[in-house]
């Protein structure tokens, strides 16, 4: 996160950046099978390429005060769906909460740690005071029923 903040100014866009980071983790089908050395450089990656989307969104959409006649410009110039897209990405981080907040405490605070901070598996054994084969554990397992959850739900949105 700290990485995120000193790359994003406002807080709540590093906050939505960390979220699509999440997001990416959990829908990637690679990185479990990534040993840990590689699984911190796929996020770092990942990161750095969300902020540089973050920015290209930003830049095609600068916030500068316009006139009327330049808003309506501007407004018919932009992408139609963009305040869908915008929606639809606002409900996806909700649902993501919603996931990880059914988890058990342990669990929410690796993730935490693992995303919001960016330590590895020895250094959250550590934190916590745990075993760094358990931490590893419990974090692959608290991603793969993420996944797990997330992709239920998908298929159930599809058939439902």
């Amino acid at each position: 996160m700290m990485y995120l903040c000193r790359q994003v100014p406002l807080r709540e866009d590093a906050e939505d950046v960390l979220l699509e980071v999440f997001q990416a983790a959990v829908e990637s089908e690679i990185l479990p099978t990534l040993k840990e050395g590689k699984q911190r450089t796929w996020l770092w990656s990942t990161a750095h390429n969300k902020v540089a989307d973050h920015y290209r969104r930003k830049s095609r959409r600068p916030n500068l005060s316009l006139g009327l006649e330049e808003m309506a410009e501007v407004l018919d110039a932009d992408d139609s769906s963009v305040p869908e897209l915008v929606a639809l990405r606002k409900e996806a981080y909700a649902e993501l909460r919603t996931y990880i907040v059914s988890l058990p405490e342990l669990q929410q605070e690796i993730l935490h740690l693992r995303f919001a901070h960016g330590l590895n598996c020895s250094e959250i054994a550590q934190q916590l005071g745990k075993n760094h084969g358990a931490t590893r554990t419990m974090l692959s397992r608290s991603l793969n029923h993420l996944r797990s959850i997330y992709r239920q739900n998908r298929k159930d949105q599809s058939h439902g």
